[in-house]
């Protein structure tokens, strides 16, 4: 699995997650669960749909490095 998310969009990432998560606990919804996908893919760096699209928001010098095998 090759790393396909910059730091930049893995940071926007997980700020969306955090703040789903907490909406979803304040308004006492299960849609704050969505959040966990976005958490999810910042930590794996690694994005599905990017992969299907073929699509990379990393630039070549930091993914090189930062490869998942």
């Amino acid at each position: 699995m090759k790393t396909n998310i910059g730091s930049i969009d893995r940071t926007v990432r997980i700020i969306a997650g955090v703040v789903i998560i907490g909406l979803g606990v304040y308004f006492q919804s299960w849609w704050g669960a969505a959040g966990v996908v976005p958490l999810l893919t910042a930590f794996l760096r690694w994005c599905p749909a990017y992969t299907i699209i073929g699509v990379s928001s990393c630039s070549s010098s930091s993914c090189s490095l930062k490869k998942n095998h």
